[in-house]
């Protein structure tokens, strides 16, 4: 089999080139025991970078015919650019293997994604078995994060990130969702092939910074609540019953005050009560204008990304350990196509 590891990359140029010798070494140990084939490659997503990453990549794939390299036009986010890397992906390999560039996730499971692969699985979830090397505040989001997830009714598997195997045919069937707002963690599962998990420890990042600060985990928290549930809208529904029902004990209240002479003595009361409910209605507006503008972002249907450049040592799907395959031919260089 033909596999492929996807390794989305924004601002790396620390880590990359420990990346780079993890994956290479990982990939000649797999190839040396005959579980892939020698077309197997590392396919390296470079997500509009600011620093030197690509000119590394660059470099990387000139020097060893197992690195691959495609450059996106801009950033565009970390969802978008692994979903670049899998459908450039899809129609070389038999599997796809994505995974971040800060080798906190440990390479050794894909030994196990392999195993579970040759057992029939189409999806194999990394799932990690402990936080410890996160920080107290990292580690509490995070649970909090899957927590409300699931609260909200969104699908997703707990303790997984975007560390995953996947069939080829499983990445053609996610070819076929066209969400703008993406959140893989979310579709994956849609997709219902038969799936397993592997269980693994998680590293500290080998270096560099994380890319993934606290604002940008909130935004993710919201994509993928806004684009895989409408329960918040029912919970404004149901928010809207309760409000009007208490708004008749305020009712009730106030003519009472009337009849009795003590309608001034309410005046706190009431204007408690205004900004109660002018807050509980802003809030709700909002709730709702994030559902619009996700509608919006859907409907205009932009390009998710744009392909600048592509550096890719080719090789054929279906090959079988042990068979030989013909020489791959030398590296290619793909530009982007533009539109009239």
């Amino acid at each position: 089999m033909i596999l492929y590891l996807v390794i989305p990359c924004y601002n790396e140029e620390e880590v990359l080139p420990l990346t780079a010798e993890a994956v290479r070494k990982k990939l000649e140990a797999l190839i040396a025991a005959g579980k892939i084939a020698e077309e197997s490659r590392v396919l390296f997503v470079d997500d509009g970078s600011k620093d030197g990453t690509w000119d590394i990549l660059r470099k990387m794939t000139a020097e060893n015919p197992l690195f691959s390299a495609l450059k996106l036009s801009r950033n565009t986010g970390h969802q978008n650019a692994l979903l670049a890397g899998l459908m450039t992906a899809k129609d070389h390999c038999d599997a796809v293997v994505s995974m971040d560039a800060d080798l906190q996730d440990d390479i050794n499971a894909i030994d196990g994604f392999l195993q579970k692969y040759e057992e029939g699985c189409d999806v194999v979830y990394g799932v990690r078995n402990r936080r410890d090397t996160d920080t107290r505040f990292k580690r509490t989001s995070a649970q909090a994060f899957y927590k409300f997830m699931a609260a909200m009714g969104v699908e997703s598997v707990y303790n997984h990130a975007d560390y995953r195997l996947m069939s080829r045919r499983a990445v053609e069937a996610l070819s076929e969702y066209k969400e703008v707002n993406l959140f893989l963690r979310g579709i994956v599962p849609l997709i219902g092939y038969r799936s397993d998990y592997v269980y693994y420890d998680r590293k500290e990042r080998a270096a560099g910074e994380s890319k993934y600060p606290l604002k940008k985990m909130l935004s993710f928290a919201e994509d993928g609540i806004t684009s895989f549930s409408v329960k918040p809208l029912r919970i404004i529904s149901t928010f809207g019953i309760v409000i009007a029902g208490l708004s008749v004990f305020g009712l009730l209240y106030s003519l009472i005050s009337k009849l009795t002479g003590n309608a001034v003595s309410g005046w706190t009361a009431i204007v408690a009560s205004i900004w109660l409910l002018g807050g509980i209605q802003l809030l709700c507006i909002g709730v709702c204008g994030e559902y619009i503008g996700k509608i919006y972002s859907e409907v205009k249907g932009r390009p998710r990304f744009h392909v600048e450049q592509l550096l890719l040592r080719d090789g054929k799907a279906g090959g079988k350990p042990g068979e030989e395959e013909t020489p791959s031919p030398p590296p290619f260089c793909l530009e982007a196509s533009r539109r009239p």
